[in-house]
């Protein structure tokens, strides 16, 4: 019963689209313009760095809440920590109330990442900007972190059970970005410097 009340609550934390709203509210369609992702990156690419930052912090913080709350309701159950963690991201991919086509859960994963091992989120954080401004493209950096996230901890913590609920979420993340590389290989992913120049955000 614990871990269906803590997949529940942590599911519809992550339903909570703040990119959704705030595009709603200047009547912008963020699933139509840009990558066409109800999340960070397309907040920033069609209504500024601004929106995308506080998306952002808002779509990990949300990921991290469900963390901590799980573990203060439910810290004896076994890597309760990971499943409310994978159902918050799993709530930002597919959002009820958005016909379950929401964001594509890399800023919450890392939301919980950070509540789960900070130490390993610092490092990932790394990376991914590594990443991204070596090759101009943050899915790069992306597919590098939710990878390294579940091998980095079942072989250190050997909890495998642990690890195999975070490939859950490491293989949503990475088929819900899969058109992000085909773009790429087309030479029509809309890249880091073209996004922080504005090239492709919405008029106001």
């Amino acid at each position: 019963m614990g871990y269906l009340v803590v997949i529940v609550i942590a599911y519809l934390l992550g339903c909570s689209n703040l990119a959704y709203f705030m595009a709603l509210a200047k009547k912008v369609d963020l699933r139509s313009g840009g990558s066409g992702n109800a999340g960070a990156s397309n907040a920033t690419i069609l209504l500024g760095w601004r929106a995308g930052v506080a998306v952002g912090l808002h779509d990990i913080g949300k990921a991290y809440l469900a963390v901590i709350l799980a573990k203060l309701l439910f810290g004896q159950l076994p890597a309760i920590g990971a499943v409310a963690g994978v159902a918050c991201v799993l709530g930002h991919i597919f959002p009820i109330y958005m016909r379950f086509r929401g964001g594509k859960g890399f800023a919450s994963y890392l939301g919980m990442t950070l509540a789960l091992n900070w130490k390993l989120a610092l490092v990932v954080m790394a990376l991914v900007v590594l990443l991204t401004i070596v090759t101009d493209y943050l899915v790069v950096g992306t597919f590098a972190a939710v990878l390294t996230v579940p091998i980095y901890t079942g072989i250190t913590s050997k909890s495998w059970l642990v690890a195999a609920i975070l490939c859950i979420g490491t293989a949503t993340i990475l088929w819900k970005h899969r058109e992000n590389m085909v773009r790429i290989c087309k030479g029509t992913e809309i890249g880091l410097r073209s996004t922080i120049q504005g090239k492709h955000r919405v008029k106001q």
